[in-house]
């Protein structure tokens, strides 16, 4: 029996964004759609950490795969990440283990392209400026996904430090036609001349005054992950029209929803199915909070499998 052990590289390879958007807008439409099996999350927590074990499985694209993923904060004492991810891919036909695959970087594209996916079916069609908070993997990742779908020409970055956003300015000058790059004096100047804002922070507390949005801003929030925390502010929340990636994982898990008891109007595979619409008008605000799900993990990974089959990627071990 051989498995093929794909490395972050190898995944980056076989999953560029615009296949990764499409395939996000599967993975969603079958979720709301209730062909998706999804068990809850296991979790086993050590004297060190905890390890987390995500499985899903969508019939129709054929995929099955579990994600594990450990946090452990003394790793970064011994120079070894604090989170670390994994992906299984398995034969829905068989259960053999078909892939084994760097999960972190797995989790950043899926996750970006599940913006990227919202911004497509939320944003305004003539979006052209994004404010972004956050100058991290994740923060890199919805940019390079909102650029797939919408021709962004200006971009402003708010980071924690000036150094780290700097550091991003500098990447994004490199890219094939890269946008215009600039490093506001504040928040409220980002946001009151943007026409999409993304918060992919570890923020606990609000990184923007949801007051300074201007009327037919699309908001994506992809950073809180436990119902403490609340990166996008009461006012958002309240202006804005706010669809989730699962109503069930929103409610459980996202201190932005759970805090000012938002009214959540759809999921995103809803609107991707038809059931509920997508923006309604040019002046509509709308805010896109993900928390992430486990089918957006086994799709995702199915087709990196599927890519790197077909272009050689990774290597094959015999088990």
């Amino acid at each position: 029996m051989n498995i093929r052990v794909l490395s972050a590289a190898d995944v980056r390879a076989a999953l560029p964004m615009p296949a990764a958007i499409a395939a996000m807008r599967r993975a969603f439409g079958q979720l709301s759609a209730g062909d998706a099996v999804v068990p809850l999350r296991g979790r086993i927590a050590t004297e060190k950490g905890v390890t987390l074990l995500m499985p899903a499985y969508l019939p129709q694209s054929a995929a099955l795969g579990v994600k594990i993923v450990s946090v452990y904060g003394e790793n970064s004492a011994r120079g070894l990440p604090v989170v670390s991810a994994t992906v299984l891919v398995l034969d829905p036909e068989t259960g053999l283990p078909r892939a084994l695959m760097d999960g972190s970087a797995l989790t950043a594209i899926r996750t970006g392209a599940g913006g990227g996916l919202a911004a497509d079916l939320l944003a305004r069609k003539n979006a052209r400026t994004v404010a972004l908070f956050g100058a991290g993997v994740q923060a890199r990742a919805q940019l390079q996904a909102v650029r797939a779908v919408r021709d962004i020409r200006r971009v402003y970055i708010i980071s924690r430090t000036r150094q780290s956003a700097q550091r991003l300015a500098d990447e994004i000058a490199g890219w094939k036609n890269a946008p215009q790059v600039l490093l506001p004096a504040s928040s409220a100047e980002a946001v009151q001349n943007a026409d999409i804002v993304i918060a992919a922070t570890t923020s606990n507390t609000p990184v923007f005054d949801g007051n300074d949005l201007r009327p037919g801003t699309h908001i994506t929030g992809v950073g809180s992950y436990t119902p403490q925390m609340q990166e996008v502010d009461a006012v958002t929340v309240e202006r804005a029209r706010v669809v989730v990636d699962s109503r069930e994982a929103a409610l459980a898990e996202a201190g932005d929803i759970i805090i000012p008891g938002a009214e959540i109007a759809a999921e995103l595979g809803e609107i991707v199915n038809g059931t509920q619409p997508g923006r309604q008008d040019d002046r509509e605000i709308t805010f896109f909070k993900s928390v992430g799900v486990a089918a957006q993990d086994a799709i995702a990974a199915a087709e990196v499998l599927s890519a790197a089959e077909k272009l050689g990627l990774g290597a094959e071990v015999s088990l």
